[in-house]
Parts: C-alpha cells; sequence; structure tokens
C-alpha cells in the first residue's frame, strides 16, 4: 500500500506544479487555491508511505514522479520545447528512480 500511496502521491505532485504554473505567482485565486489543495493531499500520501518506506528511496521517487510528470505536461499542455537533450534527461531521471527501487534497503520495512 505504501508504493501505492508513493505513486499517488507522485501524480498529485505533477498536479499541483501545472496548477501553481496556472496561478501566476500565486496572483490568481482559484489557481493558487488548487496548487495548496493538491500539495497537501501529495503530501500527505507522501507521509503516510514513509511510514514504511525508508525516507530517502521514498523522496526520491516522489520527486522524479514529479519532475519527469511536470516535464511531459508541461510539453504536452503547455507547449514548452522539447530537445533530444531535455528527453535524454528525463530518462535519466527514471532510470534513477528504477535503480534506486531495486537497491538494496529501497524496500518497505
Amino acid at each position: 500500500m505504501a508504493w501505492v500511496s508513493l505513486l499517488i502521491a507522485g501524480l498529485f505532485e505533477i498536479v499541483w506544479a501545472y496548477f501553481m504554473k496556472q496561478s501566476h505567482g500565486f496572483t490568481r485565486l482559484w489557481p493558487s487555491v488548487a496548487t495548496i489543495a493538491f500539495m497537501g493531499v501529495s503530501f500527505a500520501l507522501l507521509a503516510h508511505a514513509m511510514k514504511s518506506l525508508p525516507m530517502g528511496t521514498a523522496y526520491v521517487i516522489w520527486t522524479g514522479i514529479g519532475a519527469v510528470g511536470a516535464f511531459v505536461v508541461g510539453v504536452v499542455l503547455l507547449g514548452e520545447g522539447l530537445s533530444w537533450m531535455r528527453v535524454l534527461a528525463a530518462v535519466l531521471v527514471v532510470s534513477g528512480l528504477v535503480l534506486f527501487r531495486l537497491a538494496p534497503g529501497g524496500e518497505a520495512h
């Protein structure tokens, strides 16, 4: 269950990052409210996952999901630039996440 919570927390991180962009520096009310609400859910799910997962593993995977997801959302929904170097960077982040998950000491306890 901790891994499911962590995955969902990472997905909510992507959502709050999107709304933060839409808030224009917290100058627009409803995107700002959505940012804070989705942050709260994301942090709560991360905290739940950390009850049984090592902190380093949980935090790295949470931020990695958010980083790569925000990159994809930026390109697909916001028209941000796409280059082979940016794609390679995202692939390297995902590779690191997989290695972190497979490394000894990364499992729930």
